[in-house]
């Protein structure tokens, strides 16, 4: 049996108590759910002195369209848990992706106690780090992200490439979303698409004593089609070792009208998505075009490369990656 290390807890009442005690103590770390963290600590991955509970944190738990200066979104507390996203009438209607990828994450246990903003601020996870501390020792002392001076995977390489692997990220990536931050010196707002670097050790640009405590996803303002498409060996309880997400800005309201706008972000490579590029031959042809499938799918193979930090082979995953593209712009035609 794997047992905690020893922690104080904290349970402030609103975000300003959590900021001063993040502020306060160094090294505290935030728990909401904790069906990250907690299992992350038993494998010794850290031991903080305290954790700060936002159990109590009611004002991040509310979704709410906001109307401010021409522009609408849809402000998503960080604190609803991945079932209420998923369930809401009005992520589901305005960000069908989001919904699927919120209602996709592990099981229905873990999603009615898991949060959105623990799913925006998942650790990075590799397969020689998230083991238990003596199968690390094992391995010949753990590697850069643990108690180790060499990456298992790049064992050349200087920086840590465990993958990030949140369901949501991408999806919040393609709809533009901004991540809402608190910290000591107020409140700042970052894109979704800025807010994750390419350093497995420290993957956000989060700072130690801010707290996120929403999401803002804008409300589109022509048609649109969303996906989100992921690949595990297993149906539930697994992270995905594949993921997409998209959307397609229409001309009209019909999978044959001209697509004049289109996102494709890959998720599971590294410590942060993918944004795939080099997708103007697509503008312009209808979704339900063949050839803009064609030429979505090559992009996607062509510049996503998996690397050896997640189970299952690399050049299996980089196949599967072009496979569930395919299907998701597929499902998305056939829906009409």
């Amino acid at each position: 049996m794997l047992r905690l290390p020893q922690f104080g807890v904290a349970l402030p009442a609103n975000v300003d108590a959590v900021v001063a005690l993040l502020r306060d103590n160094p090294g505290a770390r935030i728990v909401a759910g904790g069906t990250d963290i907690l299992p992350n600590l038993k494998h010794r991955l850290d031991e903080p002195g305290m954790l700060i509970s936002l159990a109590q944190v009611a004002e991040l738990r509310s979704i709410a369209k906001v109307e401010h200066d021409g522009q609408a979104w849809v402000e998503i507390g960080a604190g609803n848990t991945l079932t209420q996203v998923s369930e809401d009438p009005q992520v589901r209607a305005l960000f069908p992706s989001l919904a699927t990828a919120a209602g996709l994450v592990a099981s229905p246990l873990i999603r009615n106690m898991g949060t959105l903003g623990g799913n925006v601020n998942l650790d990075t996870r590799c397969r020689y780090v998230n083991q238990t501390k003596f199968w690390r020792q094992a391995l010949g002392g753990g590697c850069l992200k643990s108690e180790g001076k060499v990456c298992w995977v790049v064992p050349t390489g200087r920086n840590c490439v465990a993958a990030m692997s949140s369901d949501c990220v991408p999806v919040l990536i393609s709809l533009d979303a901004q991540i809402v931050l608190a910290g000591p010196q107020g409140q700042r707002v970052v894109p979704a698409a800025s807010y994750f670097k390419a350093d497995g050790l420290r993957h956000t640009v989060r700072e130690d004593a801010e707290l996120t405590t929403s999401l803002r996803v804008p409300v589109p303002t022509t048609p649109t089609r969303s996906a989100y498409a992921k690949w595990t060996v297993r149906k539930s309880i697994d992270f995905p070792l594949v993921s997409v997400a998209l959307r397609f800005d229409l001309e009209a309201d019909s999978v044959d009208a001209p697509v004049t706008k289109l996102v494709v972000v890959a998720g599971v490579l590294g410590a942060k998505p993918r944004i795939v590029s080099k997708l103007d031959d697509a503008i312009g042809k209808p979704l339900s075009d063949p050839a803009l499938s064609r030429i979505v799918c090559a992009a996607v193979a062509k510049q996503c490369k998996p690397l050896e930090n997640v189970p299952y082979e690399a050049p299996y995953r980089r196949r599967m990656f072009e496979v569930f593209t395919r299907r998701a712009i597929a499902e998305l035609v056939a829906a009409g």
